[in-house]
């Protein structure tokens, strides 16, 4: 099993930057992709940001490509998002989220929710205008 907690949000006005950091415990040998997703309120989830175990393949929404970066530490079991000029449409609940299946890399595995085995309890980002 592996437990996945985030921490960093908060509330922030327009045009700040915020922090999020996941961290992974348990069976993190088995860890493959990560990513962020997140919920706004009356709305499914979506995804965000994901990372490949190596770091090498990285994908973004396009509502956050130039503002957002996903970062990940495997010595440290981190995955981090660095959200920039954040925007109230960043208002949401953001999840960790981890894959323990190898697979092949396309847009589809790297961002489908389906394809994510492990999730966090999210934290509440607010951005406000």
């Amino acid at each position: 099993q592996v437990q996945l907690v985030e921490s960093g949000g908060g509330s922030v006005q327009a045009g700040g930057s915020l922090r999020l950091t996941c961290a992974a415990s348990g069976r993190t040998f088995s860890i493959f992709r990560m990513a962020w997703f997140r919920q706004a309120p009356g709305k499914e989830r979506d995804f965000v940001a994901s990372v490949s175990r190596s770091g090498e393949r990285i994908d973004y929404a396009d509502s956050v490509k130039g503002r957002f970066t996903i970062s990940r530490d495997n010595a440290k079991n981190t995955v981090d998002l660095q959200m920039n000029t954040l925007k109230p449409d960043d208002t949401a609940v953001y999840y960790c989220a981890a894959q323990s299946t190898p697979r092949t890399y396309s847009s589809t595995s790297s961002s489908k929710e389906s394809y994510f085995n492990y999730w966090g309890q999210g934290t509440q980002v607010t951005v406000s205008s």
